[in-house]
């Protein structure tokens, strides 16, 4: 199999996969009952770290169920937000709905935005476990420097490279066990619960692609924009290791024979030049 068809056949794997869970996710979510009881979703670190949106057009790639999509425009911004799951934007325009937030939602593989949707926008956002989904982060820079306008400010909120390759192999103990640099082919992943409903076991498998540091930093460059920031945080948004803890059920960090040690957490900030 050459490999555009490689890609093309893990890609339609993991949109089935995505399809299939969008409703699991839709009731399990923590963050939808939160929107409707009418309180934050979004964290103070990327409230913070992008800034105030109100009035400004933000393009969420990779939104899912749009729960932070409606989260923003709670903050005043003109969402769009875009997907490559058809029952992931079904889900997101009936929250939209429910939650009278009005936010509009394209149902388009990213690769393929620029030849479905117009415009350009203030913000390009995208966060949480969304990269290991993408097949190519040179061609996904330029997407994103397309849709900025001069002065638009990209940010995104990801998992640390550095975790994905690491393995618990004991309580408290951590080994790297995973390739840390990117490989062509994406790996395969089935037979595991749910992130967000640990008693679901999804029927089809995911294909993820693992992508280092340098790949995404190399990727915003490469693609013209201005790189403003790049953090590295010792917590994440979800239990990766069984020995996580957390305070608030929203952070998880390792036990603290870690601390100072290992990041968990990378956000990053770029800028279109004028």
């Amino acid at each position: 199999m050459n490999e555009p068809s490689r890609f093309h056949a893990a890609e339609k794997e993991n949109r089935a996969l995505w399809d299939e869970i969008a409703p699991i996710h839709l009731k399990a979510y923590h963050e939808v009952d939160l929107l409707r009881e009418g309180k934050e979703i979004l964290d103070k670190i990327e409230l913070h770290e992008l800034g105030p949106v109100d009035g400004k057009s933000l393009l969420h790639l990779q939104c899912h169920i749009g729960t932070d999509s409606l989260a923003w425009a709670r903050h005043g911004a003109r969402v769009t937000g875009v997907d490559f799951s058809e029952v992931s934007i079904a889900c997101a325009n009936q929250l939209s709905e429910e939650l009278k937030t009005p936010a509009s939602f394209i149902h388009s593989n990213i690769y393929d935005l620029r030849a479905v949707h117009e415009g350009t926008y203030d913000v390009v956002y995208t966060s949480k476990g969304v990269l290991c989904w993408l097949k190519d982060l040179k061609e996904w820079g330029r997407i994103i420097a397309h849709f900025l306008k001069p002065g638009g400010i990209f940010y995104l909120m990801e998992g640390h490279p550095i975790a994905a390759a690491m393995e618990e192999v004991k309580p408290g103990e951590l080994s790297l066990t995973y390739p840390y640099f990117h490989k062509t082919d994406p790996t395969t992943w089935a037979g595991d619960a749910d992130y967000a409903d640990p008693n679901y076991v999804p029927k089809h498998a995911s294909q993820e692609w693992d992508w280092a540091v340098s790949d995404i930093v190399n990727a915003i460059i490469d693609a013209g924009l201005r790189l403003e920031f790049v953090h590295e945080y010792e917590k994440l948004f979800f239990k990766l290791f069984p020995s996580m803890a957390t305070k608030d059920d929203h952070w998880f960090t390792l036990p603290d024979n870690y601390a100072g040690k290992f990041p968990l957490l990378l956000t990053l900030r770029a800028r279109k030049p004028l």
